[in-house]
């Protein structure tokens, strides 16, 4: 985790200063923008480990950044963090709903902002473990790990990485009811805000994606998730 490469877009100097010093204090490699035009040409040029982004920037706002990385596949896996002044619960739920990964609202401590993107590396290099361990097959969905892609009866579907690890978790394990607290536990919002809200954002998403057959997950009322037996 040590010398990953964070890519740091603030409009505000004094924050970004503040930013970029304490990541690198914790031995992060880090490249930083202003606004965001010049920072999604950065992302797009360095393709880092992790994205810090503020939601209110000059040219591009963090939300538009968030939707055109996930749209490509070259950025759609890499993990964003929303760093914002915006704290109402629709902000959190929308940024959620878009692809990040975790979301930290203004003001926060230098110890909050580390034990974040350290969580969200974690979370991701364990997804990343994880998704290589199998390639799963059932009713016409075909979750290839060695890609990190999905298809429906022959036809891909983009997914965030957020998305895509919870979808393969929940397709490994058919007819096996998870809480929301497992699913927690597992490593998928652990830490971010309104944390029971972001599996059901995530779910609602995959929901969204998977179309007419997204019965593939059921709910289970006041427990949580599964994903249904093959047929």
């Amino acid at each position: 985790m040590s010398g990953a490469h964070i890519v740091v877009v603030e409009d505000e100097s004094d924050i970004l200063e503040v930013l970029s010093y304490n990541l690198r204090r914790e031995g992060f490699e880090v490249s930083s923008s202003l606004n965001g035009v010049q920072g999604l040409e950065l992302i797009q040029q360095q393709l880092p480990d992790l994205v810090l982004l503020d939601l209110m920037l000059p040219g591009i706002d963090g939300l538009e950044i968030c939707r055109r990385l996930r749209s490509n596949s070259a950025s759609q896996h890499i993990p964003i963090v929303m760093v914002t002044a915006k704290g109402e619960e629709s902000d959190v739920v929308l940024g959620l709903g878009i692809g990040a990964d975790d979301y930290l609202v203004k003001p926060f401590s230098p110890k909050e902002l580390i034990a974040r993107v350290k969580a969200v590396l974690r979370r991701a290099s364990a997804g990343a473990e994880a998704a290589g361990e199998q390639r799963v097959l059932i009713d016409g969905l075909d979750i290839d790990t060695s890609k990190y892609k999905v298809a429906l009866n022959g036809e891909e579907i983009k997914f965030t990485a957020t998305e895509f690890r919870l979808l393969h978790y929940l397709a490994s394990h058919p007819g096996r009811v998870f809480s929301r607290e497992q699913l927690l536990d597992r490593g998928f919002s652990t830490d971010a805000i309104v944390v029971d809200r972001n599996i059901d954002v995530h779910i609602r998403a995959i929901r969204k994606k998977l179309g007419d057959d997204q019965n593939f997950i059921e709910t289970i009322r006041g427990v949580g998730y599964r994903f249904k037996d093959a047929d």
